[in-house]
């Protein structure tokens, strides 16, 4: 797996990072039933014992097990001041699986 954070976003995290006492974490904010909608965020949370962990450039970037399944091997981060962060590429399917025995 592969983290692109921008420059932006770098020096956004950076500042971030100075003045918590937190880690930033990529976040799977998973939604629907016979659908399904991903979208990933970047939180500031404690780390925790099974994360796996991304450094970039002095940055550790921390994300579970459940989150990483759903990111792309490569994976960009970006930073807007009207949106914030802005990571990898949402997606959503509407296949729905019946399986009838």
């Amino acid at each position: 797996m592969v983290i692109k954070i921008s420059e932006v976003a770098m020096n956004k995290l950076q500042e971030v990072a100075s003045q918590e006492k937190l880690v930033p974490r990529i976040d799977a904010d998973v939604a629907g039933g016979c659908g399904l909608s991903v979208k990933f965020s970047i939180v500031w949370d404690e780390p925790r014992r099974n994360d796996s962990i991304i450094e970039y450039e002095g940055i550790q970037i921390h994300l579970d097990h459940f989150t990483k399944r759903y990111l792309d091997e490569e994976t960009q981060i970006d930073y807007l001041d009207d949106q914030g962060f802005i990571v990898g590429e949402q997606f959503s399917s509407s296949a729905c699986a019946i399986e009838l025995d």
